[in-house]
């Protein structure tokens, strides 16, 4: 265990008597209302499930926090979902359509007379009906206001110490609000340079909906502002009755004998900013155009420019032609594409990069990192230091962390009905959001005027339900990423007309010397009980232009340049709101057509997905951007008009954007699957890594064998889904190559052959990392899994390094990292995170190794570099690295963390929901799935 969690028990317990009688309230139950009746229209028919571990309640009292530490006592609802989650791993071989709900909740509308734990009524137009298995709001209204009222008042009740938390990390500002650990700076520095605003920017984009978008968008801020509504009347309520979250009291901001302090109000510019996290984590794409930049530099120095640029292009996989594709018809959708020649890039000159500085003037524990634990009563001596590692663990969030990208989760799995056993459309889907307790999303049902969903909201922004079902529908998201975003070359400038530098501050705008605005936030902390962190200070400092953010300094044929990151969605956070609102609407969303275009309305780059009685369909949303002809979107551009996105208005940050005939789009194709792989022929990535094998074919080889053979059913969809989500990509994409170069001639050492032998059983049984049975923490196949975990990294550099060279090699790994097993701690959400093998090197090795081997390559790499090209030099290797991985120890490969021994190799690969507040959880078995997720099949239509 951690070290901040070791504390007496004795003591622990004392404390949770003492404030159970004299301190703070434990949270009052609703009253006996009648039941809520079942919800008509439902075309469901008792065939739709849902899960969200580990519990929909997360909201903690101080008396249940500290009860969490003395007994391993939960809140109601805050854990009741985990072991269902958990035992698919088990449960999903001998799955059928009648045994889901073992695993997943009933999602049907409403709430049946006899599972009625409680009612509330925060108005006299809303009821929110909670069911006893998972305490689910169910919020049904008779007005519009009431509706969205009842949702932000149910997000209060569970989630308001989590809102409240990521309206300051979009801020700016978690380190003044919750404390000065490091993990706390780093993530409001990862955060608030992504998407930097005023107050006044802020107002400004809630003004831009309500004004802009006619009487969507006058509904959508009506909509936000009751919400926020609710969530206030909550506040209040909870502070009066003293039954707030405990995580107030520990960091400082309410006294627990006294009740002095305050939970400041909401309001709409907190939604914008709640907004701009949650897009910029999982709907961004593009951007890294300075670190392609360097790999592209690096390669022309190494092999020339010609030379350099078709071995980088290469590695660049822009439209692999072997990628596993979302719309595989052979339907084209040309954007972003490299152009035949390519006009106004900007490549710095070599070794004159640094990044811009974020952080100045620190003080106190800002330079020491010192730790001065205060005086805590002895009832709060438990929970010393509780947030002494942040209150987001470094590296938890997707795109957080040192050296992290930003990473793009969730899958899906759809089949039409022509391929199903009871004829009509199967999906299995959801978003991969990391595993957190409580969850970033809850669940919740709402109906009323205009208003008919059940499904998931990010906390903070539940207005409508932004992935779930509707009336006869469903619909989910995948991580789209597509290139959203572009890096541009501003020229410095002084304004007295002298010779500017690098530092300057003035830059060349349309023939002036405009000066750059600063954008500042000043935050401050001292010690509290739940964060030790001394006292200190210090000043995150952006420069804004009219292209962007600055984001690094170089120099271009030895003038200074600022290289700038400008995305089409800064300064429209929450236009998205307009497609959530036309999809929770049953009056527009009426078939496959209008579900695309509501999906349309979406300015966030995501995949979306729909299933009805009927019908599959597929949209791609995103803000493109129509660029100038010959601009090479994966490389920074000069930032000059006649490189500048078409139709561009720096001063609102709009452009033209391509219609909607040019996004991938597709209806009624035989099935459907994405784990954020490539979306269409010639719809190019943003990013490296989508080559020939991607963990979308763990989705594709399964569902289109399933297609194939037909009488497809929600059991045996979902059962695809469990094995892909437990399977290693390298065990079963890349180990039938290596052990073919390996087997070119026979393995004459007999430990070797040995260790061979061991990997080929592991691959012939699924290649899983699955334990021997349920709760034996030891997995099937432990030592092949150990020895790959080992092998792979050692592998892949003894097939690349030599022959690329050192600083190719770095600058190509700076861009793709070589590994992301489970095991890794690099992954997209750091360790325990779940999500593994979206991003490596195995696309290079597949094509280097078919290379070698004489086989066919669609696509291939400029050059082979196993072996220099030659099998027995290539075969030399790999047995070398894989006789040092089989020596190396399991203590080694697993070195242990706060949370697992050394060794312990099931340990290393465990889901952790990650505290943000203070209930913990217990580890669970590995598995590459959807956080939430949805199981549809509907067999009636309005």
């Amino acid at each position: 265990m951690p070290p901040r969690t070791r504390t007496l028990r004795a003591v622990t317990v004392a404390a949770v008597l003492a404030l159970g009688t004299s301190l703070l309230a434990v949270a009052p139950g609703a009253g006996a209302a009648e039941p809520e009746p079942l919800v008509a229209a439902d075309h469901c028919h008792n065939q739709c499930a849902d899960i969200l571990p580990p519990g929909e309640n997360g909201n903690a009292t101080l008396v249940e926090i500290l009860g969490n530490k003395a007994f391993g006592t939960h809140p109601a609802h805050s854990d009741d979902q985990l072991d269902r989650y958990n035992g698919l791993v088990a449960g999903h071989t001998g799955l059928t359509d009648q045994k889901l709900t073992d695993f997943f909740n009933d999602a049907s509308f409403g709430v049946a007379a006899d599972q009625v734990e409680s009612v509330t009524k925060p108005r006299e137009d809303v009821t929110i009906t909670r069911d006893k298995k998972s305490g689910v709001p169910h919020i049904k209204g008779t007005t519009r206001y009431g509706t969205e009222f009842g949702a932000g008042f149910a997000a209060g009740q569970d989630r308001l110490w989590l809102m409240d938390l990521f309206r300051h990390i979009g801020r700016g500002e978690l380190t003044s609000f919750a404390g000065g650990a490091p993990a706390n700076q780093g993530l409001e520095q990862q955060f608030w340079p992504q998407a930097p605003y005023t107050e006044a920017d802020l107002q400004a984009q809630v003004e831009r909906i309500r004004t802009t978008e006619g009487a969507r968008g006058e509904q959508a801020m009506a909509d936000a502002q009751a919400y926020v509504d609710g969530i206030n009347a909550y506040r209040e309520k909870s502070k009066k009755g003293r039954y707030f979250p405990g995580e107030y009291v520990l960091t400082g901001k309410i006294d627990s004998i006294t009740n002095v302090g305050e939970i400041q109000p909401f309001g709409l510019t907190d939604l914008i900013s709640i907004a701009s996290v949650v897009g910029g984590q999982f709907g961004g794409g593009g951007g890294g155009e300075v670190q392609a930049a360097l790999s592209l530099l690096a390669a022309q120095q190494k092999y020339g420019v010609e030379e350099g640029t078709r071995v980088w292009e290469s590695f660049r996989q822009r439209n692999d032609p072997e990628a596993v594709l979302t719309v595989h018809d052979g339907t084209s959708f040309p954007y972003a594409g490299k152009p035949d020649r390519a006009r106004g890039t900007a490549l710095p000159d070599a070794g004159s990069v640094t990044p811009e500085p974020l952080i100045h003037d620190r003080t106190g524990s800002a330079v020491t990192d010192r730790k001065a634990p205060v005086d805590a009563p002895a009832a709060l001596e438990p929970l010393q230091g509780m947030y002494d590692d942040g209150v987001i663990p470094e590296g938890s969030l997707p795109g957080s962390g040192d050296g992290a990208q930003k990473r793009g989760m969730s899958n899906a799995l759809l089949v039409s009905g022509e391929h199903t056993a009871g004829g009509n459309p199967i999906a299995v889907m959801g978003p991969q959001t990391g595993y957190f307790a409580p969850q970033l999303m809850m669940l919740q049902e709402l109906q009323g005027p205009g208003i008919s969903a059940r499904g998931v909201s990010f906390a903070g922004v539940g207005m409508y339900i932004q992935m779930g079902r509707g009336q006869d529908y469903a619909w989910s998201a995948t991580s789209a990423a597509q290139d959203i975003t572009d890096t541009y070359a501003v020229e410095l400038c002084e304004p007295d007309g002298s010779a500017p530098t690098k530092d300057s501050t003035h830059y060349r705008d349309d023939g002036a010397c405009a000066a750059m605005e600063k954008l500042e936030r000043a935050n401050s902390w001292k010690p509290t009980v739940a964060d030790s962190t001394a006292e200190g200070s210090y000043r995150m400092q952006v420069w804004r232009t009219d292209h962007g953010i600055v984001t690094h300094r170089a120099t271009i044929d030895g003038k200074p340049v600022a290289y700038t990151s400008l995305r089409t969605t800064y300064r429209h956070e929450a236009d998205s709101i307009i497609g959530f609102q036309l999809l929770n609407d049953p009056a527009y969303v009426t078939d496959a057509a209008s579900f695309q275009q509501a999906a349309s309305h979406i300015d966030y780059a995501f995949n979306w997905f729909y299933a009805d009685s009927r019908t599959t369909a597929y949209y791609n949303s995103g803000m493109n951007p129509v660029r100038a002809p010959g601009v090479d979107a994966a490389l920074p551009v000069k930032a000059e008009k006649a490189y500048a996105w078409q139709g561009y208005d720096p001063a609102a940050n709009t452009a033209d954007y391509t219609p909607f005939a040019e996004h991938p789009h597709s209806s009624g194709q035989d099935y459907y699957i994405s784990w954020n792989n490539r979306q269409a022929e010639d719809y190019s990535t943003a990013a490296f890594g989508f080559g020939a094998v991607h963990r979308g074919d763990l989705l594709d080889d399964r569902v289109s064998e399933l297609v194939e053979e037909g009488g497809v059913t929600r059991a045996s969809l979902t059962r695809a889904m469990a094995e892909a989500a437990l399977t290693d990509l390298r065990g079963e994409q890349l180990l039938p190559e290596l052990l073919k170069v390996l087997r070119s001639r026979p393995v004459t050492d007999p430990d070797l052959n040995a260790v061979v032998q061991q990997l080929d059983s592991w691959r012939a049984a699924g290649a899983q990392r699955k334990e021997t049975s349920s709760g034996s923490h030891t997995y099937t196949h432990a030592d092949a899994v150990r020895i790959m975990d080992a092998w792979w990294p050692k592998l892949v550099e003894a097939e690349f390094r030599p022959g690329l060279g050192d600083d190719l090699y770095a600058a190509f790994t700076a861009s793709l990292a070589t590994d992301e097993s489970p095991a890794a701690s690099h992954g997209p959400s750091g360790a325990h995170s779940g999500s593994a093998f979206q991003y490596g090197w195995w696309g290079f090795a597949d094509k280097d190794l078919r290379q070698v081997l004489g086989q066919p390559v669609k696509g291939p790499l400029a050059k082979t570099y196993c072996g220099d090209g030659d099998l027995s030099a290539c075969r030399s290797a790999l047995l070398s690295t894989l006789k040092e991985a089989a020596a190396t120890p399991a203590a080694e490969v697993y070195p242990g963390d706060d949370s697992c021994g050394a060794g312990e190799q099931w340990c290393t690969d465990a889901i952790i929901h990650r505290p943000l507040g203070g209930i913990s959880q217990k580890s669970v078995h590995w598995q590459n799935r959807p956080t939430f997720q949805l199981v549809v099949e509907f067999p009636s239509h309005r």
